[in-house]
Formats: structure tokens, C-alpha cells, sequence
């Protein structure tokens, strides 16, 4: 068994206000293009969090893919109870649809939540349930991912743990990728 943690930027923090924005567009290709990457080398377990942007967006891409790759089954571990419930009511909609279709959603505290000890605990809980990590992340550009990308460079002291980091020159290339598959398909209609 081989179990991926994928993580990244929340959508503000990209930018991507909209399920029809061309970023999501790019981001969504990047991920699937890792993922079926990682499920034909070995990777049965996707298991991400909740959070608005890249854990979302891994999740639903995990799940469109169990269609090709019956293998995959995708987790989504929130760090608290009553995660999301001060969003918005199309956010949290959007959140307990996506729960709704993995193939294991649970919270690793029980509780809601009362401080930042539990956030540490869930990024331990993730580093010791999973095998690798994928981050969505750039150390040239400030955001929320520095605290788990912190903890899986202290974890990597330690363990044999490999990362892989999704940087803004990787999503520039699928985004230039991107536009030259569009363009080149457009000729053809």
C-alpha cells in the first residue's frame, strides 16, 4: 500500500475565485497528470484535507479518476470537528459535496476547534499515515503550505519521506502546455 498526502494553497491564496477560472482549469490538468503518475507507480491512497483550493481540488480530481483506476481510493481527514462550518453556505456545500464522494472522510480530532495544537496534530497524524507528500508550493511565495512544508522537512530528518514540490515554474509549464493543447486542438474543428 502506498498512501499520498497532497496538500497546497488555499484559492485565495492563487487567486482562483471560480470553477471556471482558467487557473483552476491548469492547476485541476497538473493534478491529474501527478496523480495518474503516482496510481501507475503505485499509489492506491489519495488523502488530503478539506481546505478551500488544492485539497478540495485533489480530492474531486481523485475521485473523477477512480473511473480509469478503480485502485485509487481517495481519503479526506479534516484536522477538527465542525471543520468548515463558519464558511460561507456555497462553501460549505461545495465541501460536504466533495466529503460526500471520497471513499473515507473523518476528522482526527473529535473535537472542534480550541487551538493550534490540533493543527499540529493533524499535520502528525498525515506525516505518519502517509508514505510521500505532494505540496502545491512555492518557498518563493509566502502561504499558508509553509507550516506543512516545515513539518514534513522536520519529519524528513528522520524518516525517509519523499516530497514533491509543485512550484509556480511547473504550473507555468502546464499552463503554457495547456494553452498549446487548446490551440492546437482548435485547428482541428
Amino acid at each position: 500500500m502506498s498512501r499520498l498526502w497532497l496538500t497546497g494553497y488555499r484559492s485565495y491564496e492563487l487567486g482562483v475565485f471560480g470553477d471556471q477560472d482558467p487557473k483552476l482549469l491548469v492547476i485541476k490538468e497538473t493534478l491529474k497528470k501527478l496523480l495518474i503518475d503516482k496510481i501507475e507507480n503505485g499509489t492506491d491512497w489519495l488523502i488530503t484535507g478539506g481546505q478551500l483550493g488544492v485539497e478540495q481540488w485533489a480530492a474531486e480530481v481523485g475521485v473523477s479518476l477512480k473511473a480509469d483506476y478503480p485502485e485509487l481510493n481517495v481519503a479526506m481527514m479534516t484536522p477538527f470537528a465542525d471543520f468548515g462550518h463558519n464558511w460561507n453556505e456555497t462553501n460549505q456545500a461545495k465541501y460536504l459535496q466533495i466529503a460526500s464522494r471520497v471513499d473515507f472522510h473523518q476528522s482526527v480530532s473529535a473535537q472542534p476547534y480550541h487551538g493550534p495544537q490540533q493543527l499540529r496534530n493533524y499535520q502528525e497524524f498525515m506525516l505518519s499515515h502517509t508514505d510521500e507528500a505532494v505540496l502545491v508550493y512555492d518557498l518563493e511565495v509566502p502561504g499558508k503550505p509553509k507550516y506543512d512544508y516545515q513539518a514534513i522537512d522536520r519529519f524528513q530528518e528522520r524518516h525517509s519521506y519523499p516530497l514533491t514540490l509543485i512550484d509556480m515554474d511547473w504550473l507555468q509549464e502546464s499552463a503554457n502546455e495547456y494553452q498549446e493543447n487548446l490551440k492546437n486542438s482548435s485547428q482541428f474543428d
